[in-house]
C-alpha cells in the first residue's frame, strides 16, 4: 500500500509536465539567426474543401524581414507593383500558444486584422510555420514560412 503513494506524485509529476500545444514553449525565436525572412507560402480564402493556393497562383507575394533590434519590415508584390511597410515585433505568450505581435507605426493596407489598428498578430505554429490570425473575420488564411 505504501508503494502506491509514493509512485502518485511520480505520475502526477509527469502528466503536469507534458506539454499538450504543437510548439514548444522552450524554442526561442529571438536565439535564431538574423535577419529572419518569413514569405508567404499558401493562402486560403473562406470556402470549406477549396485547398489553398500556392506560389504565382496566390493574389499576392510578401514576406517579412525580421531584424535582431526587434524591427521588421513587410513587403508584399501583387501585379500593380510593391508596397512595403515597417515596424517593431514581439512575442507574446497567449493561452493557446506563442504570437508575434507586428506593431506599425500608422495604418496600413499592408495590415491583415480584425480591427482598424496598425497591428497584426499571427500565430508561431512552429520555430519555421507561422499563420495569420485574419481568417478568424473573414479574412484570408495566410501561411508563412521562415527561409532565411
Amino acid at each position: 500500500m505504501k508503494i502506491q503513494y509514493l509512485f502518485l506524485p511520480l505520475i502526477f509529476f509527469l502528466a503536469c509536465s507534458t506539454n499538450n500545444n504543437d510548439y514548444d514553449d522552450s524554442v526561442n525565436l529571438l536565439a535564431g539567426d538574423f535577419p529572419q525572412r518569413w514569405e508567404l507560402k499558401a493562402m486560403s480564402g473562406m470556402v470549406a474543401g477549396v485547398p489553398p493556393t500556392t506560389g504565382e497562383d496566390m493574389d499576392w507575394q510578401e514576406h517579412y524581414l525580421l531584424s535582431s533590434d526587434s524591427t521588421f519590415i513587410k513587403t508584399r508584390k501583387t501585379k500593380d507593383g510593391n508596397l512595403q511597410d515597417s515596424g517593431t515585433f514581439s512575442i507574446i505568450n497567449l493561452s493557446d500558444g506563442k504570437y508575434i505581435e507586428f506593431n506599425y507605426q500608422e495604418k496600413s493596407v499592408l495590415v491583415g486584422n480584425c480591427s482598424n489598428e496598425p497591428s497584426e498578430v499571427l500565430r508561431l505554429e512552429s520555430e519555421t510555420k507561422l499563420v495569420g490570425t485574419w481568417r478568424a473575420c473573414d479574412g484570408p488564411g495566410l501561411f508563412y514560412e521562415r527561409t532565411e
